[in-house]
């Protein structure tokens, strides 16, 4: 939200530097995000002033330049060639000095320089409208009227206005201070309690507002008063619509709202004055004169002021005249009700509608406006009448007319909050003892009513416009924001209280593979746990199982995920777009599912699921390229080396998993799916076209998921034993086996294992060969076995004993021959 330091100065006499405001801001829970400059015209028109030619003659060397000389207000004039058709001695012009920067109304901008145009010598720039953005018109130069002073800035001249303006990060819980009369409630405040020069919050003043006025002859009936609570409106005749004076649309422009003419200006200069949404109708377009508030029937059209037509639920609630709906409350008005340059009636309203409401029409219409941020928020229910005649006197200032009686639909009025709060609750939670009476000072600086005090507590009303307290602890959070954190001074000592419980094995798991991860070249990601609701049609996301929020932020943040796999691909989206192709990426997080077993009737907690689990991606070269080595392609068989060192690193026996393969499964090809004793602990595939043209990428992904939950399950792990180093040496023997094609390498790896136990230590399948000269349904691989003895140096005998037993064992349990 735009607050602007000289309009904030309205309501509060002050002359703090803009860094020391900044600091105020943050401190109060205001944090400022960003602090910019506003100039009624950009560059502010430095090194620009008001010049007046004395003499001008043609250029001799070009038809159509003249040289002028021109006076500045200094000892010395200025030589000055100039292309304008119009220019001519005696006339006051804007001249742009050496160095100054000017920005055009159209194009970027430039900064004068000395220079020779056809060998004449230039000291300046006599300008245009449009090069100095103060207008489009390019016809010549701007001549000045009435012989302006020679040398006067031209910022003076056209009294330029300048702002500061800061971006403040406004929370959820502070409605009330989206404004500037709530910025400077809190300003106020704050300089009370830590300055002894003491500041009042000026507010507007509507003591001027007409008594006698004529009686409104716009009917209002509020027919749903839960969703609106409050309905206040009048009538103003006779009104001209036309431009803003320069005053509103600097106030506007400044905080990058656009000026539309002086009534609609003037609605949204209240709401960003007071916080209180306003809105103005074309009274003539009120049919029946009659204004209803009311809720229409399922798919009822309605064409916003955008354009866009729009099919309304039956949970929203519209300002509707005699025959047809003209607003969506608190939102967008409509397209044929709003006020042009042919009104001359206006029916202005300002309501109170309930924020649940109005947030969840805001979502389901992908709606978000100035009025519906407040609204969701919370409005102060008890501003709508003085905004309202607030906004009508600024009307009728700036569009004449005659203010009707207001016409206030207030059926159950909201009061005041009471909370009690507790001097010592208040230091327990602070933890600092606070004067009592600092206390009641910084609450009454922010306009809450002491009702009753003892000397343990005090009762105080709350003021309608902080809907957020509600409880003791608000009223604490309230006055610590003005009293400042920074007040509260640190201890010098800590208490710790060691744990006795044993550290969760899953964290233990999480712990070994992130560091193994990112010490071979991984690197961590974090996604949202919420999803976009267009994942749950991918065919292979079964939606009966879907967790989708009832009330969500947005469509991007409606379904609660149930696969890694989404949120990894749009990190890698997002780094692709950012030129970094090469990835290998990790994430432990955690799934969600509806328990399908589970009925409505069940305990809400076992109608859902969840599960950590672990996403691996790559894709992309496995490192740059290099004049030492090529850079090859990382593939599913990198990513399935990287599981298999996980599972070791962390002591899981890899024959005891099964692996079975799969052309597709998902949204992954080639699949390699690891089981144990026939449960599914963890696949291996790449991800397939269509999911990744989704996301639009163009190069080959691999994704591996690990079930956390039912990997730490596994009990059988292998045990670490320490043992003496093999002095003996290691013996190599080859074999080229060939098989059928259906056969794996797990299976040679199974076999060679059960046929020798005692001295076979490893098996490496270093070839694999399908071509020319083998049969048809056949292909090779050239297998290395590593052979040891801890007590001796095998012997040629013993060797080949274990080889025989080994392609034995190959030919009759797996049909293989040797090559």
């Amino acid at each position: 939200m735009d607050i602007s330091y000289n309009w904030l100065k309205q309501y509060i006499q002050t002359d703090l530097q803009t860094s020391r405001m900044s600091e105020i801001l943050t401190a109060v829970g205001l944090e400022v995000e960003g602090i910019r400059n506003y100039e009624t015209i950009k560059g502010g028109l430095e090194g620009i002033c008001i010049g007046k030619i004395l003499h001008c003659e043609k250029h001799p060397n070009a038809d159509r330049l003249h040289i002028t000389k021109v006076d500045v207000g200094e000892t010395n004039t200025l030589q000055i060639v100039c292309g304008a058709s119009n220019v001519a001695a005696g006339q006051s012009v804007l001249v742009a000095r050496i160095g100054a920067t000017l920005y055009p109304a159209v194009g970027d901008p430039f900064t004068i320089k000395k220079s020779k145009i056809r060998e004449v010598v230039s000291e300046g720039m006599i300008c245009a409208e449009d090069e100095l953005g103060l207008g489009n018109s390019h016809a010549g130069i701007l001549v000045l009227p009435n012989n302006p002073t020679c040398g006067m800035p031209a910022k003076d001249y056209f009294k330029i206005e300048t702002d500061t303006i800061f971006e403040i990060g406004l929370t959820p819980n502070r409605s009330d201070a989206a404004s500037h009369i709530g910025v400077a409630r809190d300003i106020v405040a704050y300089l009370n309690t830590h300055q002894t020069n003491k500041h009042t919050l000026q507010y507007p003043k509507t003591n001027a507002f007409p008594k006698n006025n004529p009686t409104n002859p716009i009917q209002i009936t509020i027919e749903d008063t839960q969703a609106c609570p409050r309905y206040t409106g009048l009538y103003i005749a006779n009104v001209q619509v036309k431009e803003s004076p320069d005053w509103l649309k600097n106030r506007l422009n400044a905080i990058n709202i656009r000026p539309i003419n002086n009534v609609v200006d003037i609605t949204q200069y209240v709401l960003f004055e007071l916080g209180q949404p306003l809105h103005a109708f074309d009274a003539d377009k009120i049919k029946g004169n009659h204004v209803i508030i009311k809720k229409l029937t399922e798919g009822t059209p309605f064409i916003t002021l955008d354009e866009i037509e729009r099919k309304l639920t039956q949970n929203d609630l519209m300002i509707c005249n005699a025959n047809e709906p003209m607003c969506i409350a608190g939102i967008m008005g409509g397209k044929e009700s709003g006020i042009s340059f042919n009104t001359t009636h206006v029916f202005l309203e300002s309501a109170y509608f309930n924020p649940v409401s109005i947030r969840k029409t805001s979502k389901h219409h992908a709606l978000k406006t100035d009025a519906s941020f407040r609204y969701e928020r919370g409005c102060d229910p008890n501003i709508t009448l003085h905004a309202i005649q607030r906004a009508a006197l600024l009307i009728q200032e700036l569009a004449g007319g005659t203010i009707s009686t207001i016409t206030d639909q207030y059926p159950n009025p909201i009061k005041e909050k009471e909370v009690t709060l507790n001097y010592q609750h208040l230091n327990s939670l602070i933890g600092k003892q606070i004067d009592k009476q600092t206390v009641n000072n910084v609450l009454q600086a922010l306009e809450m009513k002491i009702t009753t005090k003892t000397n343990d507590s005090i009762n105080v009303t709350v003021p309608t416009n902080k809907p957020d307290v509600t409880r003791e602890a608000d009223v604490i959070e309230e006055f610590l924001r003005i009293y400042g954190y920074n007040n509260i001074e640190m201890k010098n000592t800590f208490t710790y209280t060691p744990s006795g419980l044993k550290e969760s094995p899953l964290i233990l798991l999480k712990e070994n593979i992130s560091t193994y991860l990112s010490n071979n070249g991984f690197n961590e990601i974090i996604n949202n746990s919420l999803t976009k609701s267009e994942y749950a049609e991918f065919d292979f996301i079964n939606k009966n199982e879907t967790v989708s929020l009832l009330n969500p932020l947005s469509k991007d943040l409606q379904n609660m995920r149930q696969t890694l796999l989404f949120g990894g691909l749009e990190s890698i989206v997002n780094n692709i777009n950012h030129a970094n192709e090469n990835l290998r990426l990790y994430e432990f997080g955690t799934v969600y599912a509806k328990n399908p077993a589970k009925t409505a009737t069940d305990n809400v907690v076992e109608r859902y699921t969840h599960q950590t689990k672990l996403a691996l991606f790559a894709t992309g070269k496995q490192h740059k390229e290099s004049w030492q080595f090529k850079a090859y392609d990382l593939d599913i068989f990198y990513l399935k080396n990287i599981i298999l060192n996980v599972l070791n690193k962390n002591n899981f026996i890899i024959n005891l998993f099964t692996l079975q393969t799969e052309p597709a499964a998902g949204a992954l090809i080639h699949v390699l799916t690891y089981k144990y004793k026939d449960e599914p602990i963890l696949s291996i595939g790449e991800v397939n076209k269509k999911t990744l043209k989704h996301f639009g990428i163009k190069q080959k992904v691999y994704y591996a998921e690990i079930n956390c939950d039912k990997l730490i399950a596994i009990n059988e792990r292998k045990k670490v034993l320490f043992k003496e180093l093999n002095k003996f040496p290691e013996v190599e023997r080859d074999l080229a086996l060939l098989l059928d094609k259906h056969i794996t390498y797990q299976e040679v790896e199974k076999t060679a294992f059960k046929t020798e136990k005692k001295l076979l230590k490893s098996v490496n399948l270093f070839d694999v060969y399908e071509g020319k000269n083998l049969d048809e349904g056949k292909k090779s691989y050239a297998v290395r076995f590593i052979l040891s003895h801890p007590d001796k140096t095998l012997t040629n005998d013993e060797i080949n004993q274990v080889m025989d037993k080994l392609i034995k064992a190959y030919q009759k349990e797996l049909g293989a021959s040797l090559r």
